[in-house]
């Protein structure tokens, strides 16, 4: 079953920049769920990417703060 997650913007802890969440997918082999996500400023490497779902979700460790890696925006 996919999890739910909220479309819309979000941005990253550490890099400040801003994301589209798009959706949440299943992986073909794994059935991993992963979340799909645009970039929102120019990134030569890729537009479109992809997370694990737990990892977007995580916490991370920011100057001795524990902080969602992916912030909601709106």
């Amino acid at each position: 079953m996919v999890r739910k997650l909220k479309l819309g913007k979000y941005q990253h802890a550490k890099t400040g920049n801003f994301y589209q969440v798009l959706g949440v997918a299943k992986h073909s082999e794994t059935l991993e769920e992963l979340v799909v996500y645009e970039c929102l400023y120019n990134n030569s490497q890729s537009k479109i990417w992809v997370r694990p779902l737990t990892m977007f979700l995580e916490k991370v460790e920011i100057n001795g703060k524990k902080v969602p890696r992916f912030k909601f925006i709106e």
